[in-house]
Parts: C-alpha cells; sequence; structure tokens
C-alpha cells in the first residue's frame, strides 16, 4: 500500500497547475498557451493570457479564453 501514496489522480496534477503557464493541444492541431486558472471535472479549462501557436510561433493574443474539455489533446505545464 505504500506505493500508492505517490498516485495521483489526472485532476489532482491539474490543480498544482493552477496559476501557471501550460501549453494545451487541440484536436485538429491547433495550440493554445496561458496562465491556467480554473477547471471543471469535464476539463474544461479557463486560460488567461492565452496566445495560440502554430508550429511553435505566437499567430495571435486572444486575453481570456474557455477550452471545452472534449476538445483537449494534452496539457503540459
Amino acid at each position: 500500500m505504500s506505493g500508492q501514496q505517490n498516485v495521483q489522480r489526472p485532476l489532482d496534477a491539474l490543480g498544482k497547475a493552477i496559476n501557471s503557464p501550460v501549453l494545451i493541444k487541440l484536436k485538429g492541431e491547433r495550440e493554445f498557451r496561458g496562465i491556467l486558472k480554473s477547471f471543471d471535472l469535464h476539463m474544461n479549462l479557463v486560460l488567461n493570457d492565452a496566445e495560440e501557436l502554430e508550429k511553435g510561433e505566437i499567430m495571435r493574443r486572444l486575453g481570456t479564453v474557455l477550452i471545452r474539455g472534449d476538445n483537449i489533446v494534452y496539457i503540459s505545464p
């Protein structure tokens, strides 16, 4: 049982990323970067200072955005 103390649930890891920069990849090869402000059980995310990226380059600055969880491929801190 002691080996299970280090096991985290996915939402626990996401909770540790609150107020930190994250990189979000969506279906359709779209990427966004911003400060994670909040999330819910469906992994809907609110990002502040969000930027849309294409091939690692900033395409446009968006400010505050809501990203729907069912479009997310991955979230990277």
